[in-house]
């Protein structure tokens, strides 16, 4: 880490997240420390909140509903898809934020605990999110199309760029935004911070190889719904807010996307996570860096789902 300027703080949260690291190395052994790192870093549910489990199109998924009455438009609401390679975490591993943002945007919010590699490869968890997105257009909440947005954090962002590209050729409804929070786009192994970042803490550039090879094993040629940076349009895709982390193998592929974007006349707006790693998102409250990040998220999702 002594070529990584973190702040203490920082240094601290990623010492702690590494204590987790596990020696066994088996895909078994992998996701049981990953499992233990989460609820490490998992606060109480804020109260007032109704959380429930549930299927949608055959797809486990979580809600988290504020107690206050439906709002007669129906709810607003933000579909979070999870982070973890494609291949670990699940509606635990994420539960502190979508909570928070229920919480502090008195919004619905729903978990998709979508089907993982290597069991599972491409396009099994894309095509879950669809379905679960499509699914919810009928019920069972009654949804304010207007203020129903998609997030996600790495694997979970590139699953939610690839869920706008899906919906947008299918001619269907979009969500009326898109947060992408450190997301894997499938920028070229070329990417200035591919290499700026190899051995960066908590992603490095072989843990990305290793992650997409999982995902993608035996999609021989990946189109945009697995890699959304090779689009060949990028047009008529709804507002975007991308945050990216410096000290990240994938910093590239999100500025890349933003700027590919604003190209393509969508208002995409880039957040540059200075000071930042990837998977920070569970330092909430212990690192100063890290609550400017949830400003910033916060405010965006409070405009769209307000």
């Amino acid at each position: 880490m002594a070529s990584y300027p973190l702040s203490e703080q920082m240094a601290a949260f990623v010492e702690k997240t590494i204590s987790f690291n596990s020696t066994d190395r088996s895909l078994t052994g992998w996701r049981q420390a990953y499992r233990e790192m989460c609820r490490a870093f998992t606060p109480p549910c804020p109260e007032g909140l109704k959380v429930v489990d549930f299927e949608l199109a055959g797809v486990a998924v979580r809600a988290w509903q504020p107690s206050a009455e439906s709002p007669t438009s129906g709810w607003p609401c933000v579909v979070y898809l999870h982070g973890g390679g494609w291949v670990v975490g699940d509606l635990d591993s994420h539960a502190f934020i979508c909570a928070e943002l229920a919480s502090t945007l008195g919004a619905l919010v729903i978990a998709v605990d979508y089907r993982l590699a290597p069991e599972h490869p491409f396009p099994a968890a894309f095509d879950d999110c669809l379905s679960v997105w499509r699914a919810l257009r009928t019920g069972p909440f009654q949804l304010d199309p207007t203020r129903t947005l998609v997030a996600g954090d790495s694997a979970g962002g590139n699953l939610a760029a690839a869920l706008c590209l899906a919906l947008r050729d299918a001619g269907e409804p979009a969500p009326c935004a898109q947060v992408l929070i450190y997301p894997g786009l499938g920028g070229d192994h070329r990417l200035v911070s591919r290499s700026e970042c190899a051995d960066a803490p908590l992603l490095s550039s072989g843990d990305l190889d290793c992650y997409h090879a999982l995902y993608l094993r035996g999609t021989r040629q990946p189109g945009a719904y697995a890699m959304p940076l090779v689009a060949d349009d990028f047009s008529g895709l709804p507002p975007t807010l991308v945050a990216v982390a410096q000290f990240d193998p994938l910093r590239d592929d999100g500025v890349l996307y933003a700027e590919r974007l604003n190209a393509a006349s969508v208002n995409a707006t880039l957040y540059h996570g200075e000071g930042l790693v990837h998977g920070c998102l569970r330092a909430r409250r212990k690192v100063a860096e890290v609550d400017r990040l949830y400003e910033t998220l916060l405010g965006y999702l409070a405009e769209k789902t307000g």
